[in-house]
């Protein structure tokens, strides 16, 4: 069995790994190529003063984070568990999981920080899912975004991957938000094979990375209890066992 990973190259490898662990192959269809800001390293440098702690939503934003500054001796509150293990890779050593979204985040945050500890740095994309700043600002927290790197749409599927869609060898798509769920859907029907979709089971992170898939017609949809990549393979694991 074959399965659709649409995640960056950059945060691939550990859902590959996963996979291979049940004897599913993969075919790697990167929906957003991940590139550091520029200016990254001065935009860290104007923010940092004063931070009591730092905010990641993202593996990439660590990475980012930690090729533009040393610094690791703030605390690091992850969303969940993959980027908190990024951010214990990149050298922090206070780092917490809210091992969810970004209202888990908020959420951890405000149970372990308090507003008058100094601001927070959220090291961020050019585009984000959820309204971090959104939901801590109310509790008079004060939130720095630092803007350190992009993410940008595929403007095609890669040749193998149409390939493999058009012989019919994938069994299984796997989608993280809802942007690279629409991203494949717009370029699964400008490369012809979104008729592919009618055999394959597609496993959504969130109703709202499943409701981005609805302009394609699926074997089934299964949406991750939570959003976490845990979540997302419990649910591939149960319908491996339903379908054995």
């Amino acid at each position: 069995m074959k399965a659709l990973v649409t995640r960056p190259v950059e945060d691939a490898a550990p859902l590959i790994r996963a996979l291979a662990e049940r004897g599913i192959e993969t075919v790697l269809a990167p929906m957003l190529t991940i590139r550091t800001v520029d200016d990254a390293e001065r935009r860290l440098t104007e923010r940092l003063a004063g931070v009591q702690a730092v905010l990641f939503t993202s593996a990439n934003g660590v990475r980012a984070f930690a090729a533009a500054s040393p610094r690791r001796e703030l605390p690091a509150f992850a969303v969940g568990d993959a980027t908190a293990a990024a951010a214990r890779i990149a050298g922090f050593r206070n780092v917490a999981s809210a091992g969810g979204d970004v209202e888990d985040l908020a959420a951890l945050v405000k149970a372990r920080l308090s507003p008058q500890g100094g601001a927070l740095l959220h090291a961020a994309g050019s585009s984000v899912a959820g309204d971090l700043a959104g939901a801590l600002v109310p509790l008079r927290f004060t939130v720095h975004r630092a803007v350190l790197y992009d993410a940008m749409p595929a403007s095609v599927l890669d040749p193998p991957a149409v390939a493999a869609l058009s012989r019919g060898e994938v069994g299984l798509a796997l989608f993280f938000s809802p942007l690279t769920a629409s991203g494949f859907a717009r370029l699964a029907a400008a490369a012809d094979v979104a008729g592919a979709c009618r055999s394959m089971a597609a496993f959504a992170l969130s109703p709202a990375v499943a409701a981005a898939l609805d302009p394609l017609r699926w074997r089934a949809m299964h949406v991750a209890a939570a959003a976490t990549q845990r979540e997302l393979l419990a649910a591939l694991d149960a319908y491996l066992a339903a379908e054995s």
